[in-house]
């Protein structure tokens, strides 16, 4: 874990608060320590694996976020990329497991990212991906982006959205990022407004210039979307079509999974397995839906699919591990918050997501396996439930506080003040907020 040369929140006021925390966090732990031993299981190794947990917030969702229809904003909200990075300061230094940072361009865009990296490293931030936007019109822009961008009829524009790329790789190479991630809105609200197939010959020639853009330890995650803003027919619309682009432009490009977009219902831990087995998944945008792409805080709503996820992850990791294999997803939250703190719903969320990662150690995967070859079905789905309804939360508190974080990360957030005081160094002003989606 990194250091924190330079902690936002008083190291003695986090300690006065593990301090008070610390009999009833020890006896919990003891406590679920017993448990775990007469299963077999050692809660050391356990709260040693916790801690090697991170997951990257986004620096848009320290801002607060919004609906079509309004926006309200937060008391201190962050007005640009160095009070972002303050505010994911305060997340890392109280979870301990958002060691980085997602930057989305032009959002985020400063003339000195040498003195972005600087700060950055004072508070014992890394940068994960940068993602690039070419589903919004930015100010001064020579072409639209109202009909497409990289897949755009336009050729003009098509060049345009290369070129920004290209430039979020070339600033995300001196902030110390090592991929690029590419949403695209592109698509079509009409029958008949495009040649679908055209559509996806003019994204992928497009793509084949910034995948040849790339360093060579770079990688370029493509995210898909089911539907919105072209809600007839995306040109990235699934798994499928995402897997077939990366596949055609080579082992550099490789498959994000975002939980919130894809159709209801949707096996997404099965899309993991199979992106996975074919070697092209890449990453992970957490968060959690209950009818769409909602952005809702990570667990909120269907911790078990969660929970599911990362089973296939532990398969896949176990896997690896035997083989020649290359296993190594990028996990990020992107969420919206538009009625909770920000800063308290990614403090949550890294938790939960923690949480489903320690869960799925916990599955006695031999018995499992067994079961499934002997076709106990019943048997088979109660192992995983044994796991998932195990409390791991006292591990996750220790983990924490070995680290230097919080035993209780929102409680010692709100007893900080550090909200009030954002609110009086970041007065409210129109238009000042830099959080990005509206």
């Amino acid at each position: 874990m990194t250091d924190i040369k330079n902690p936002v929140i008083d190291a003695n006021l986090v300690a006065e608060h593990n301090a008070q925390q610390q009999a009833n966090l020890q006896a919990d732990y003891d406590a679920l320590g017993g448990m775990l031993s007469r299963r077999g299981v050692d809660i050391e190794q356990l709260t040693a694996l916790a801690g090697t947990f991170a997951v990257a917030v986004p620096s848009w969702g320290a801002g607060t976020g919004g609906t079509r229809f309004a926006r309200f904003p937060g008391r201190g909200e962050p007005r640009n990329v160095f009070e972002k990075m303050e505010d994911c300061a305060v997340i890392n230094q109280l979870t301990r497991a958002t060691p980085a940072v997602s930057l989305h361009f032009p959002w985020d865009r400063t003339d000195d990212p040498a003195a972005l990296k600087e700060i950055a490293d004072g508070y014992g931030l890394g940068f994960d991906a940068v993602n690039s936007n070419t589903f919004q019109d930015q100010q001064g822009q020579d072409h639209t982006y109202k009909y497409g961008s990289l897949s755009a009829q336009s050729g003009a524009a098509r060049a345009q959205a290369v070129q920004h790329n290209i430039d979020c790789i070339e600033l995300g190479q001196k902030l110390g990022s090592k991929a690029l991630t590419v949403w695209v809105g592109d698509g079509a609200n009409f029958p008949g407004q495009n040649n679908l197939r055209g559509s996806l010959e003019r994204y992928l020639d497009s793509m084949r210039d910034i995948y040849g853009a790339l360093p060579a330890d770079w990688n370029v995650f493509i995210e898909h979307k089911l539907f919105e803003p072209a809600f007839y027919a995306t040109v990235i619309a699934d798994w499928g079509t995402s897997f077939a682009c990366a596949q055609e432009l080579g082992p550099k490009a490789k498959c994000l999974v975002d939980l919130g977009h894809h159709a209801p219902n949707t096996n997404i831990e099965m899309i993991v397995a199979r992106l996975a087995q074919f070697g092209k998944l890449g990453g992970f945008h957490f968060n959690d839906s209950k009818y769409g792409d909602d952005d809702l805080d990570s667990g909120s709503i269907n911790p078990f699919q969660l929970f599911l996820v990362f089973n296939e992850l532990a398969d896949a990791a176990e896997r690896a591990k035997s083989g020649l294999t290359d296993f190594n997803p990028a996990y990020m939250l992107d969420q919206s918050h538009n009625v909770t703190d920000p800063i308290e719903s990614l403090m949550s969320s890294a938790v939960e997501v923690q949480r489903a990662f320690v869960q799925a150690a916990l599955v006695d995967r031999n018995a499992l396996r067994a079961f499934q070859e002997s076709n106990d079905v019943l048997n088979a789905a109660q192992t995983l439930k044994k796991a998932y309804r195990t409390d791991v939360s006292a591990i996750l508190a220790m983990a924490r506080v070995r680290a230097g974080g919080a035993a209780d990360p929102v409680a010692a957030y709100r007893s900080s003040g550090y909200r009030d005081g954002a609110a009086e160094r970041r007065p409210a002003k129109a238009g000042a907020s830099s959080s990005g989606i509206v």
